[in-house]
């Protein structure tokens, strides 16, 4: 790995998983709801409207986005991190990066999304 993992980043996500997830935002953005950036992805888990957060790793500065993880374990939301907020943007649909998505409503990427909310609640070691 070129680059050490930033701070929030707390725990490993298999480049598998991070496709994965990339799909299921392109999904939920096609037949579902999604919210981009990390302001929309904030007012999302504030109103206990987000489904699933995903996060990218390459922010910069990082204080951007560090206080997701907490806000959504704070609030019970599942998240997961992904390497690159360019492949975010484009899986959210835009022509920009995204440094954070919260995917509202799942649509026909339902099933897909719990199964990798189970996989993430594995990896960290919580019991659901």
């Amino acid at each position: 790995m070129p680059n050490p993992k930033p701070s929030y980043v707390t725990f490993d996500v298999s480049d598998e998983l991070m496709k994965a997830t990339l799909e299921v935002v392109k999904m939920a953005r096609e037949t579902g709801k999604i919210r981009k950036g990390v302001n929309e992805v904030i007012k999302s888990i504030e109103r206990g409207q987000a489904k699933f957060v995903v996060i990218a790793m390459d922010v910069d500065p990082p204080e951007i986005v560090a206080f997701l993880p907490t806000l959504c374990d704070e609030r019970k939301i599942p998240y997961i991190f992904v390497s690159s907020k360019r492949d975010l943007g484009e899986a959210a649909g835009l022509q920009v990066s995204a440094s954070s998505v919260s995917i509202i409503d799942p649509g026909d990427a339902k099933d897909f999304m719990d199964e990798i909310v189970k996989k993430v609640a594995e990896i960290r070691g919580i019991k659901s």
